[in-house]
């Protein structure tokens, strides 16, 4: 099979291929075309993901398209972007059809999923990696960025953590649990919502937000220089721990939450007085610290002790010591 018939056999013809809104050409020429509506800008992400190093191989190809393309969206959420098309540069070793149909299927669930579309991409043989290039549209001067965090600030999250660390142990088949416990933590794992709506939401209320790809603490330290950010970690209310606490309890959920990754929940700073509104309209906004003066940040505990890791996140070209 070449490479035009694994294209169209397996993505062109997918139900997230044939357009939609602000697609104005998909797949079948040099350039897709998108059109933004006036007064509008629009948010670009790129994430790739490598067999044994984002994820395990091999893996149940299906949930790798889900995954694959939700990290992507989840981008576009934290930015406050209305998802609106992607492309796929996918690099395999070997053209097998089963395999090839089974991901491309898990990637169309998840592009209806985001109300994204295919528009584009490339194929070519290697190393199994898949590079998604996401594109989105958000009101001019209405992106939520980084950088805007303030003191008096609370630091909040908008849903569970931990859920991806404590599902690791079980994808890599370290650990077992009954099926109530595991799958809610695996399909955090396998297939995570993007928080699209909610970082909508959040336009002109949020000072600074992001995703949370890394750890809650590494992440945050690229987020504001400026500002130091206390999380103190009052109650499992707090932090949200539901799902993760009935494999780990309190204390094991916890550390999950605070030096796991892959959970893809919005992280974002908010002045205290726009949290009513946004908790009385439903959503999940738990409040796990406050921005103050200084640099850094800064992990408490409970009793307000100092608990602030050394570990700084997984870096790729990190020197091993």
């Amino acid at each position: 099979m070449g490479e035009f018939e694994l294209i169209r056999n397996f993505f062109a013809a997918a139900p997230c291929a044939q357009g939609g809104e602000g697609v104005a050409l998909g797949i079948g020429d040099d350039c897709a075309l998108l059109a933004v509506p006036p007064g509008e800008q629009l948010a670009i992400s790129t994430d790739t993901l490598v067999a044994g190093v984002h994820f395990a191989d091999p893996c149940d190809p299906f949930l790798l398209g889900q995954r694959s393309l939700a990290v992507a969206v989840s981008d576009l959420a934290a930015m406050g972007a209305t998802p609106v098309a992607f492309t796929l540069a996918l690099t395999v070793p070997t053209v097998t059809a089963d395999w090839l149909q089974a991901y491309a299927h898990g990637l169309n669930r998840m592009a209806q999923s985001c109300g994204v579309a295919l528009v584009g991409g490339d194929t070519t043989r290697g190393p199994l990696s898949l590079t998604v290039t996401v594109f989105g549209r958000v009101p001019a001067e209405q992106a939520l960025t980084r950088s805007g965090a303030q003191p008096g600030d609370l630091l909040c999250v908008g849903g569970e953590l931990g859920n991806a660390a404590g599902a690791l142990p079980l994808v890599l088949g370290q650990r077992e649990a009954e099926a109530h416990i595991a799958q809610p933590l695996l399909d955090h794992y396998w297939s995570p919502q993007p928080h699209v709506a909610i970082g909508r939401a959040l336009r002109g209320a949020a000072t600074a937000a992001q995703d949370i790809a890394d750890r809650v603490h590494s992440d945050w330290r690229h987020n504001a220089p400026a500002c130091k950010v206390p999380l103190e970690l009052d109650s499992a209310t707090a932090l949200n721990l539901h799902t993760c606490r009935r494999l780990f309890g309190q204390r094991g959920a916890e550390r999950a939450a605070l030096s796991g990754g892959d959970d893809y929940v919005l992280a974002f700073t908010l002045p205290s007085v726009e949290l009513p509104a946004l908790l009385a309209n439903g959503w999940p906004i738990h409040v796990i610290g406050r921005v103050a003066e200084g640099q850094g940040v800064i992990l408490l505990d409970r009793e307000g002790h100092d608990i602030t890791p050394q570990i700084r996140g997984y870096q790729h070209f990190q020197e091993t010591p």
